[in-house]
């Protein structure tokens, strides 16, 4: 069984204060985009669970997500065969673009039919957030609100496609350094998402911890004007960074800005999926 296991961006962040669980109380808008890494599961009679990978930047081993994933439903469900599961990858680790916890969440769905389980959503929902915040929002793509840690999910009607430039710089932004140095601020008044998704005016948006990502990488902030520049609806750093994408709500416009830009970073054209052609393209075409 091959499967497609699709990054995402964050449309907004924001942070409403810090948890009793040392996690923070955040509201973000997830939406998947068409990139994406390829998982292979190869059934093992034996019952061992082995895991290999393309990216050498990548541990491979027990603290691997994918593993952790694998060994998670194995032991919760008494499950007899193994599995040899080969990940080809694309998205790079660090980037803010959720391409470790998307392989975590898909091998939860591909194992649960390879293993004949066949869960339901809920049930691998709840595995899911015991390996991550943001690896429940893979299970069900599209556009959707998240609060909480960011695994309080609501589904939300599919924005139009949107096209973009997604830069991928060479070199990480940690979630942890970046939420561990955020300024101990009051939350916002009004929610500005809830206020994006009344009037659909993307001007709205912004993520809150932008600032102190900038801090820490200043050449991302150039990145993002570069985009306002070449008149993107949205630009962004996803998540905690380090990738930042620029938004077109045409593909001409995104090609425009892909051969405008001449920075050393590489830079991808990228369009967000909808929630139904994120699971037709799931196993489409691998």
């Amino acid at each position: 069984m091959k499967i497609r296991s699709f990054a995402k961006i964050n449309l907004g962040i924001e942070v409403l204060g810090r948890r009793p669980d040392k996690y923070h109380e955040i509201r973000t808008l997830f939406q998947s985009i068409d990139f994406g890494d390829t998982l292979e599961f190869l059934p093992d009679a034996d019952g061992a669970i082995a895991l290999s990978g393309t990216d050498p930047s990548i541990p491979w081993d027990e603290r691997n997500l994918v593993l952790k994933a694998a060994r998670l439903l194995k032991q919760a469900y008494g499950v007899g065969p193994g599995v040899e599961i080969r990940v080809t990858k694309q998205v790079p680790p660090g980037r803010g673009l959720g391409g470790g916890s998307g392989n975590a969440a898909m091998t939860l769905h591909a194992l649960s039919i390879l293993w004949d389980l066949n869960l339901g959503r809920s049930e691998l929902g709840r595995l899911a957030a015991s390996l991550g915040a943001d690896v429940p929002y893979f299970l069900e793509g599209g556009l959707c609100l998240g609060e909480g840690r960011g695994d309080a999910l609501t589904p939300l009607p599919d924005l139009p496609p949107l096209f973009g430039v997604l830069i991928l710089p060479p070199f990480p932004s940690l979630t942890a350094d970046v939420y561990g140095r955020l300024p101990l601020t009051s939350p916002p008044e009004d929610s500005k998402i809830s206020r994006f998704l009344e009037r659909k005016v993307f001007g709205l948006l912004e993520n809150r911890l932008e600032e102190t990502v900038f801090n820490l990488f200043p050449r991302l902030e150039t990145i993002k004007s570069f985009f306002y520049q070449n008149e993107a609806v949205l630009s962004m750093v996803s998540g905690s960074g380090s990738a930042v994408f620029g938004l077109y709500r045409d593909r001409e416009s995104a090609r425009r800005a892909r051969t405008a830009w001449t920075g050393p970073e590489e830079a991808r054209l990228m369009e967000t999926l909808s929630r139904e052609r994120y699971w037709l393209r799931v196993t489409a075409g691998v």
